[in-house]
């Protein structure tokens, strides 16, 4: 159902306070979240081994955990080290500890084999964290299989419909067909439109006196990681001078919650040269934009989930939503030995 022997994205930095518990389910299973007093992140299991109470309800002693239904305390690696009113703990007492790390802002979490976690494998996300970016940070819950949100990602004709008031601004976007370029694991895509009007938001922000050039350029990896260089610039040479071309790098990460539920953490960094004020205008637009997404693609959830089955149809432009689903395949292909290892 889901590939576990990857990096997906659990929290924002700023979710794990200290002192404080955090639960977040991820494919399927709580999990609980919290900082040790070095500020390292722990992530366990949330269910007590005894009678299954959510250990998010406990209580922080130092780096453990307490359960307060009948009191067992777990160490931050999820071994169970005290029991009131005996004093042999069987070894078997424990919840499962997880590979967890943070880099940049966004802490990882490994959900499979915690012997095949190599923190080297994660995604540069440099722009979440860096002296000529500037961003504030997102996060959406959606009602929907996280397939149907990679596909909206691998395929930005729609912003064309969509986004026609927020991100879009042009039909020119569909009509433009993008190049994809197949990725070890995960694919690129390019998508270059000329001489179009400029986004509503875009416009805003530059002024643009004329027609525009705007670009995608993006690696989507598995299991739904989106790093994007975009920018805008005015199309007649003359221009570019005296207009301002507009830089962005955003970064997006698609963590399933269910089957039909999902996280979404995104960052659309500007430039800091840029006036500071623009970085919540370019997050109130994003989150309009994302906003129209989610009500798409809930309505496609519900659709599907309402009604009898029917296969869907391809178009030329799903060349990139379609190499990544067959990477995902694959990847779940080959963990299934390890799935019937463990059972």
């Amino acid at each position: 159902m889901f590939i576990k022997n990857c990096w997906y994205v659990a929290a924002w930095d700023y979710e794990l306070q200290e002192g404080e518990l955090f639960q977040r389910t991820i494919l399927n299973e709580s999990i609980l979240l919290f900082r040790a007093s070095d500020g390292t992140p722990v992530a366990l299991n949330n269910r007590c081994c005894h009678r299954h109470a959510p250990l998010s309800l406990g209580r922080r002693e130092g780096d453990c955990v307490r359960c307060m239904y009948h009191g067992l305390k777990y160490d931050r690696h999820g071994q169970c080290v005290e029991i009131p009113g005996q004093k042999a703990i069987p070894r078997q007492m424990k919840v499962r500890s997880y590979p967890v790390v943070q880099s940049k802002r966004w802490v990882w979490i490994w959900m499979g084999d915690p012997a095949k976690a190599d923190s080297a494998s994660i995604p540069d996300t440099f722009s979440l964290e860096h002296p000529d970016w500037r961003m504030k940070p997102g996060y959406v819950h959606y009602k929907a299989n996280h397939l149907l949100i990679s596909d909206n990602l691998l395929d930005f004709s729609h912003l064309s419909y969509v986004h026609e008031g927020t991100l879009g601004g042009s039909p020119d976007i569909a009509q433009t067909r993008p190049s994809t370029e197949r990725l070890e694991r995960g694919v690129r895509v390019r998508r270059e439109i000329n001489n179009t009007a400029p986004a509503p938001y875009h416009q805003r922000l530059a002024q643009f006196s004329g027609k525009v050039d705007r670009w995608f350029i993006y690696d989507y990896l598995v299991p739904g990681i989106l790093l994007m260089e975009s920018g805008v610039r005015a199309s007649e040479p003359s221009l570019r001078e005296r207009e301002r071309t507009l830089n962005f790098h955003s970064c997006q990460a698609i963590t399933p919650e269910t089957i039909t539920a999902t996280h979404y953490f995104f960052a659309s960094a500007n430039e800091s040269s840029l006036n500071p004020e623009a970085t919540e205008h370019i997050y109130q637009s994003v989150v309009a934009a994302f906003n129209e997404d989610r009500r798409m693609i809930e309505a496609q959830q519900r659709l599907i989930d309402t009604t009898e089955p029917v296969d869907m149809l391809a178009l030329p432009s799903d060349v990139a939503l379609g190499n990544f689903r067959l990477l995902m395949q694959r990847a779940l292909e080959a963990e299934r030995p390890d799935d019937r290892q463990s059972t």
